[in-house]
């Protein structure tokens, strides 16, 4: 934070007052490919996340310069174009232009930006960034926006500007993340529960393997698995003329679903049974039933892996080296896919053996090296004075 004040103030040496915005990245526990489907999520917000650093500059030009890739971007508010040479600022310069469509009139701004969220690992850096950038601008020009509105806008920001067709989820978890839960998030209603996640009290801890196999969103088959979503409900309206979408398929409807033509029909199953699970894994963790949540887990990996296929090897094999540790109740890909990370529920005990193994097998057999984090469930996004941070 320090830091970040201080290459704010020498970069832009201006005498505005200065705001910082915290927005953390997220790990999904459950329901994956499930929230543009209109289905049921439970992530949770991390202890790593996105500090932007801010203040009006009285012109019609916004200057940005990021930390970590030591690069920095400027544009004029008349004239917002993606950016090639710094992908980062386009998720800020998406933002820019949702507001300047709710007819606001964004301001000029100086902005530095840092973080401690993996890059393209599938924690939600980029989420973890639109959200900090929308609250940060909200509070410099004093609108005053609901929470759901920053959340609306900062996915509209990626779907529209940085061309990734991403649901809600990410930007929601990032913004109204609790300490200590998970949030149960219904996609359509936007109805959500705060699910108190009692791990710490069993001695577990949700541990995060990063594959270091990066992943491109908006070049991936990300968009092609929503597309063959889609499909899968036009055919399916022939026999369910009543569905929008499939969260409307239950698993009564298993064989409709398995009678579509390949692929689809491997794509729509995933979703139908990633929704029961969720709502199984909620009601697990309700009756303090860790052993139920960790089997779903371990279930939606396989479901991810063979009937959704964005799974890689290198994730495959993170979660069979994760179940081989002793005590671990379940394991899985986290995000997208193609890369990025896996979670385990691991006894805290066990965790240095579960580095330990993981990372060494890991690297004997793919050459690549994995890192491990142990993440607590965090708050959501905030903003902090510049002032207290020097405190």
């Amino acid at each position: 934070m320090d830091e970040l004040i201080r290459e704010f103030r020498t970069r832009f040496p201006h005498s505005g007052p200065v705001q910082v915005a915290w927005a953390p990245g997220r790990v999904n526990l459950l329901g994956e490919h499930t929230d543009y489907n209109q289905g049921f999520v439970f992530p949770m917000a991390i202890d790593a996340g996105i500090q932007i650093a801010g203040a009006l500059n009285g012109t019609e030009k916004v200057n940005l310069y990021s930390l970590d890739y030591a690069a920095a971007e400027s544009f004029l508010l008349e004239d917002i174009v993606p950016s090639q040479n710094n992908p980062w600022a386009n998720y800020i310069k998406g933002v820019y232009v949702q507001l300047q469509k709710l007819g606001l009139g964004p301001r000029g701004a100086d902005l530095a930006i840092t973080g401690s969220v993996p890059q393209g690992a599938g924690l939600s850096s980029s989420a973890a960034l639109e959200v900090a950038a929308a609250l940060l601008l909200d509070a410099l020009h004093g609108w005053k926006l609901e929470s759901w509105d920053l959340i609306k806008l900062a996915q509209r920001a990626e779907n529209e500007f940085v061309g990734v067709a991403c649901g809600i989820m990410d930007q929601f978890a990032s913004a109204l993340g609790q300490s200590d839960h998970a949030l149960f998030l219904d996609c359509r209603s936007l109805e959500y529960e705060a699910v108190p996640l009692p791990l710490a009290g069993r001695g577990y801890a949700v541990a995060v393997a990063n594959s270091g196999v990066r992943r491109g969103l908006a070049g991936s088959e990300y968009n092609t698995r929503r597309q063959q979503c889609e499909e899968a409900v036009r055919l399916l309206q022939v026999e369910l003329p009543g569905i929008g979408s499939l969260r409307d398929v239950g698993p009564e409807h298993l064989p409709l679903v398995e009678a579509l033509p390949a692929p689809l029909a491997r794509r729509a199953r995933h979703v139908v049974t990633e929704n029961a699970r969720v709502l199984q894994g909620v009601a697990a963790l309700k009756a303090g039933n860790l052993e139920e949540f960790g089997r779903l887990v371990t279930a939606s990996h396989e479901s991810l892996r063979d009937d959704y296929e964005v799974s890689c090897p290198e994730l495959d094999l993170l979660v069979e080296l994760a179940m081989q540790v002793p005590g671990v109740l379940g394991s899985r890909m986290t995000g997208a896919g193609f890369g990025g990370c896996t979670i385990a529920l691991v006894p805290e005990p066990s965790l240095p053996e579960f580095e330990e193994h993981v990372c060494a097998a890991y690297q004997r057999r793919t050459g690549l090296q994995a890192e491990v984090y142990a993440f607590r469930p965090a708050p959501g996004a905030c903003l902090r004075e510049a002032a207290d941070l020097q405190s």
